[in-house]
């Protein structure tokens, strides 16, 4: 993009008369052209708020979602959602269900993951699970990463439940295919906590369809990703196209399973969403309106409306805010020059 506007003849015949000495013409030529083009003709941005939930927890699932750890592999429980517009997303907030009695200062670090729909960022399907459409992607977005420990997420917890209960789980039952259906785990009980995430900086997402996967350590105990009503109802947001969770381990990757389907099964099959949100604003920004450019050689300089000279993009509104800064320059000299 080019970030200067026209100096065109007419207006150095102009800087010419006003300014004789050579000192003061070649401030006004510097000044008229190093402007910003921003100066001359602004392009309008705009930010709407953005805001994004599932709604809160309904008690049915609780899935584990958390790194490495004593008796159990690195499991990652991940849920969609869209976006129609280009996003910054400032905040976040996830609910789960740590050990009754559990500290909340024992949540030690939280990851967050974002991941297109496979078949992007993928390798064809391996066949090792019964389906792989509508997955998350092999791999995550690499720039949409977000950890506590290395600096660019901070995060607060707070108690949602002093006492809250799950009908069923999924924490270790994660197995390629013929063994993937486990029916669950059974259920569990504990405390459910809501964190709230800051990402530094915010994470930029163009328009389309992605999963969020966070993964929450907790000292001395497990997190348990709760599951949201399926469809999304109010107070959540309900979108067209909403898929169900799925699930994976570092035995399992780079392939998933989608928890209802797959893992838990039943008839009829329940499907999940996970109790998140959103936040942050749409970014959206006029095109630059386009100039024709005429060509030229070096012995032929540019020509442009003015009737020549060196073009650099100009509008009559930049020429008259060009006269504006250069009118009381010129003031000042005529009026030393009475004075002489």
């Amino acid at each position: 993009m080019n970030r200067f506007h026209t100096v065109t003849s007419r207006q150095i015949y102009r800087i010419t008369i006003l300014f004789p000495t050579a000192a003061w013409r070649l401030l006004a030529l510097l000044l008229a052209v190093s402007m910003p083009a921003g100066m001359w003709r602004a392009t309008p941005v705009w930010a709407d708020p953005f805001s994004f939930s599932t709604g809160s927890p309904d008690g049915l699932l609780g899935a584990l979602s958390e790194p490495a750890s004593t008796g159990h592999l690195e499991t990652e429980t991940a849920d969609d959602f869209i976006l129609t517009e280009t996003t910054s997303i400032a905040q976040a907030t996830i609910v789960g269900l740590i050990p009754a009695g559990a500290a909340l200062a024992n949540i030690s670090n939280v990851e967050v993951e974002i991941y297109h729909v496979f078949p992007t960022d993928s390798d064809p399907a391996s066949g090792a699970v019964p389906a792989r459409a509508n997955s998350p992607a092999d791999v995550e977005i690499n720039s949409a990463t977000r950890d506590a420990r290395m600096g660019t997420l901070m995060f607060t917890a707070s108690l949602f439940h002093g006492s809250f209960s799950v009908l069923n789980t999924v924490v270790d039952g994660i197995n390629p295919a013929p063994e993937n259906m486990t029916n669950g785990e059974g259920p569990a009980s504990g405390e459910a906590v809501q964190i709230t995430l800051t990402f530094t900086p915010p994470i930029m997402l163009s328009a389309d369809h992605y999963f969020f996967r966070p993964a929450v350590q907790v000292a001395g105990g497990d997190f348990l990703f709760l599951s949201a009503p399926k469809p999304i109802v109010a107070p959540g947001t309900p979108f067209m196209g909403d898929l169900q969770a799925w699930a994976r381990n570092s035995d399992l990757q780079p392939d998933w399973l989608r928890i209802g389907t797959d893992i838990i099964g039943g008839s009829p099959v329940p499907t999940f969403n996970m109790a998140f949100s959103l936040t942050g604003e749409t970014v959206s920004q006029a095109a630059p309106t386009p100039t024709a450019r005429p060509t030229a050689t070096p012995a032929d300089p540019p020509a442009n409306s003015d009737g020549g000279g060196c073009g650099i993009d100009a509008s009559p509104s930049a020429h008259r805010a060009l006269w504006l800064l250069l009118t009381p320059a010129a003031l000042l000299w005529s009026t030393r020059r009475r004075r002489r």
